[in-house]
């Protein structure tokens, strides 16, 4: 008497599954216009420490020359920008933001769509993943199903098979214990017997 056992999919059903790795940083790239560009580029540098330390640097230096100049006349410093109002230094540092804002977030939009798509194509690789893991997992079981026939076709009882198993595993593990905990010893040995 002999069991019918279906088989698994095979390598066929793996290239069905139509899901390929794509470049998603390649398509987000070659799907930008010029302004798109200039967008992120400003994005980027806007939010280093760099552009940071460049404001705060002519922050400090217009306000504390205008400042000095103003408070401290025997100095013959002229100020530009008379303290306390700074008029001039306001005029700029707001043009300077309604400039920037919308490029800022023109770039995180830019940014954020980059971000879904790279999320998507993770999605599809999870996808295809968890049905390659499926595929594997049912040729196991194929794979245990004929082993637990062969077995049984030797005319071993099946828990017989699986107290053998059991042992034969335990004393495998053993072995590669040993050999694990022998191997840095047998190193050590080695170099100091390279190092005379």
């Amino acid at each position: 008497m002999s069991i019918q056992i279906p088989k698994p999919p095979g390598l066929e059903a793996l290239k069905a599954l139509g899901i390929h790795p794509r470049n998603v940083n390649k398509e987000h790239e070659e799907s930008l216009s010029f302004l798109d560009r200039m967008a992120l580029k400003i994005t980027i540098v806007v939010g280093t420490m760099g552009f940071f330390l460049l404001i705060a640097v002519w922050t400090i230096t217009w306000t504390g020359y205008n400042m000095i100049a103003s408070l401290i006349p025997n100095l013959g410093l002229k100020p530009f920008d008379p303290f306390p109002a700074f008029v001039a230094y306001l005029l700029i540092s707001n043009v300077i933001q309604i400039l920037l804002m919308p490029l800022i977030m023109v770039g995180q939009n830019l940014q954020g769509k980059h971000a879904e798509l790279r999320a998507e194509n993770d999605y599809q690789i999870n996808l295809k993943a968890e049905k390659e893991i499926s595929i594997i997992i049912s040729h196991l079981e194929y794979q245990n199903s004929l082993l637990m026939m062969i077995i049984e076709n030797q005319g071993v009882n099946h828990e017989e098979a699986l107290k053998l198993i059991t042992k034969n595993g335990a004393e495998i593990r053993a072995i590669l214990n040993t050999e694990e905990n022998q191997e840095p010893a047998n190193l050590t040995s080695d170099m100091k017997s390279a190092e005379s």
